[in-house]
C-alpha cells in the first residue's frame, strides 16, 4: 500500500474527480489524450463542474496531482484506472474502441507485478475478454502471472453533488483473490463509506449494467403509464402520489432518459444476451419505449397548439434546456435533441435556450445552435425539457417572453399545474 502510484487513464466526469481523490491518499498522475482538456486542468478549472475548483487546486500545489498527455509520465505508475467512454454506435451496439485505446496506453507502460483497474461500463467479460488481451498482447506480459486485473464500476452521477466519488459505497474485484484485496484496500483509502468485494470481475461487471438497466426499465414503464393517462385525461403526477402511500410502490417520474449510464448500459446487456442466443424482451422494450419521448413531447406540444387554435406554421417556440439532466453541463447523449428534430418536421422556427450548456459544444455534437442567455422575443410555445434551477425560478420571467394565446409544455413537472398545458 505505501509504495502505490497510481494512473489514471480519461480525466472525464468519471476519470478526474477519482484521480483526485486518489491523490490525497497516493501519488497520482492523470492522463487524457484531450490537450485542452489538459491544459484546462492544470489551471485549476474543471470545465465539466464534477471537481470544485478549491478541491482541485489543492489536489496539483498540495499533493502533487498531475494531468499530462505523455505516456511517459504514467510510466513509473504501478496501479492504472482506466475511466474511459463506453457509448454504443450508430446501431446500438456497444463501442468498445475507447477501451481498446485506453489498454494500448496500458500495454505500453504497464510492468511486471502491476494491476490495471477498470471503471468503464461494460458487459460481463469484457475486462478479460476484450480489454486484457489487448495489455498482453502490446506489453509481451502474460495475465495473472506478469500483470494483474481488476473492476470496480463507476458511480459517478453528474451535478449530483451529494452522491460524489468519495461518499458512495464501491464495488471492488479482482482477477485472483489477492489482487481482489489489494484492490479493495486501495479504493477503501479513500472512500467514505467502504466497498463492497464482488467475488469475480464478471460478476462486478454484471453488477454495473443492471444498475441501470433497471432504472431504465423503470422509467420506461412510468412514459408509458404518463401516454395512457394522458389518453384518459388524468393527471400522470396525480395517479403516482396517490400510489406512492403505499409501503413498497416503487415511485419514480417518466421523462426523457439520456446520459451516458441510463440510456446506454442497457445495450451492452442485451448484446451480451444476443450472443448467447436470448432475445432480451423486457429491457429492449424500455429502450424502445425511453427512446421514443422526445418525438412523443413534441407531438403532444404541436396537439395543444392546435387545441388553442394557435398557428403551428413558422410558429416560434422555445425549448428550455438542452443538457441530458439538471444543473450540470453534460450533454451526452441528451434526448432534448429528439425534441428539437421532431419539430423541425413541422416548419416552425426554434431556439434552445440552456444556461449550463456550452454552445460550441453542442453545436460540434448536434449541429443545434443554442443560446446562453433567456431570449427577449415573444413565443408561442414554450417546453421545459430540463429541470435547471434557473426554470424553477424563472415563473414569471418564462410568462413574459410569450404571447398572450400560448402552450407551455412541463416535461418535468417543475412549473404549478395551473400554469401549464401539458406534462408527461
Amino acid at each position: 500500500m505505501q509504495n502505490i502510484k497510481i494512473g489514471v487513464i480519461g480525466l472525464g466526469y468519471v476519470g478526474l474527480p477519482l484521480a483526485r481523490l486518489f491523490s490525497t491518499k497516493f501519488p497520482t498522475v492523470g492522463y487524457d489524450l484531450n490537450q485542452a482538456r489538459v491544459d484546462a486542468l492544470m489551471t485549476g478549472h474543471d470545465a465539466t463542474l464534477e471537481v470544485r475548483d478549491d478541491l482541485l487546486q489543492d489536489a496539483i500545489h498540495h499533493h502533487g496531482f498531475v494531468c499530462t498527455t505523455d505516456v511517459e509520465k504514467i510510466r513509473g505508475c504501478n496501479f492504472y484506472v482506466v475511466a474511459v467512454p463506453t457509448p454504443v454506435d450508430g446501431n446500438k451496439a456497444p463501442d468498445l474502441r475507447p477501451l481498446w485505446g485506453a489498454s494500448e496506453t496500458v500495454g505500453k507502460v504497464i510492468s511486471k507485478g502491476d494491476i490495471v483497474v477498470y471503471e468503464s461500463t461494460v458487459y460481463p467479460g469484457v475486462t478479460e475478454d476484450e480489454c486484457i488481451p489487448v495489455v498482453e498482447k502490446v506489453s509481451g506480459l502474460k495475465f495473472n502471472e506478469d500483470f494483474f486485473a481488476g473492476y470496480s464500476p463507476e458511480r459517478i452521477n453528474p451535478g449530483d453533488k451529494e452522491h460524489t466519488v468519495e461518499t458512495i459505497k464501491k464495488i471492488t474485484s479482482g482477477s485472483n483473490p489477492e489482487i481482489a484485496e489489494i484492490i479493495d484496500k486501495v479504493y477503501n483509502a479513500v472512500l467514505v463509506n467502504g466497498t463492497h468485494k464482488a467475488p469475480s470481475i464478471k460478476v462486478a461487471e454484471a453488477a454495473k449494467v443492471i444498475e441501470n438497466s433497471e432504472r431504465d426499465i423503470m422509467i420506461a414503464f412510468f412514459n408509458e403509464l404518463s401516454k395512457i393517462f394522458t389518453l384518459m385525461g388524468i393527471d400522470t403526477q396525480d395517479v403516482v402520489d396517490a400510489a406512492g402511500t403505499k409501503w413498497n410502490f416503487i415511485k419514480m417520474n417518466p421523462g426523457l432518459v439520456g446520459g451516458h449510464c441510463i440510456s446506454v448500459d442497457p445495450y451492452y446487456l442485451a448484446q451480451c444476451a444476443q450472443r448467447l442466443g436470448y432475445n432480451p424482451e423486457i429491457i429492449l422494450a424500455g429502450r424502445r419505449m425511453n427512446d421514443g419521448m422526445g418525438a412523443y413531447v413534441a407531438n403532444q406540444t404541436i396537439k395543444l397548439m392546435l387545441k388553442k387554435g394557435i398557428q403551428v406554421l413558422h410558429s416560434d417556440i422555445l425549448i428550455m434546456g438542452f443538457t441530458f439532466k439538471e444543473n450540470c453541463p453534460d450533454i451526452r447523449n441528451t434526448r432534448v435533441v429528439d425534441i428539437y428534430h421532431a419539430l423541425q418536421e413541422y416548419n416552425v422556427n426554434i431556439t434552445v435556450y440552456d444556461p449550463w450548456a456550452n454552445p460550441s459544444a453542442v453545436k460540434i455534437e448536434y449541429g443545434v445552435d443554442i443560446v446562453n442567455e433567456l431570449p427577449k422575443e415573444q413565443f408561442d410555445c414554450a417546453i421545459v425539457a430540463v429541470a435547471h434551477k434557473e426554470f424553477r425560478e424563472s415563473e414569471v420571467d418564462i410568462k413574459s417572453i410569450l404571447k398572450p394565446e400560448h402552450v407551455i409544455f412541463d416535461v418535468k413537472g417543475i412549473l404549478p399545474r395551473e400554469m401549464v398545458d401539458g406534462r408527461l
